[in-house]
């Protein structure tokens, strides 16, 4: 582990100690819970999400003027997995 310093507010010190106490837990073990629960919260800044990604897709489709053939929603099974 990697020891660093932090500065919290009045209020966020007294509910990290309300957490710890009845867990016998330390301050320091409640932040990382925390910090871990709210890393997984919020997408890094660089990592684009899902839905972001296929929307670029679609904006570069667009500018490139890609078009799908008509019929592509009711077989896209066969498009994208048929072998001929």
């Amino acid at each position: 582990m990697i020891r660093t310093q932090v500065f919290l507010t009045d209020e966020q010190k007294q509910d990290i100690e309300l957490r710890a106490k009845p867990q016998n837990k330390a301050e320091a073990e409640i932040i990382r819970e925390l910090l871990e629960t709210g890393r997984h919260a919020y997408p890094r800044a660089d990592q684009e999400s899902t839905g972001d990604a296929l929307l670029r897709l679609t904006k570069l489709g667009e500018k490139l003027h890609v078009k799908a053939p008509a019929d592509l929603s009711s077989r896209i099974d066969e498009y994208l997995y048929d072998d001929e």
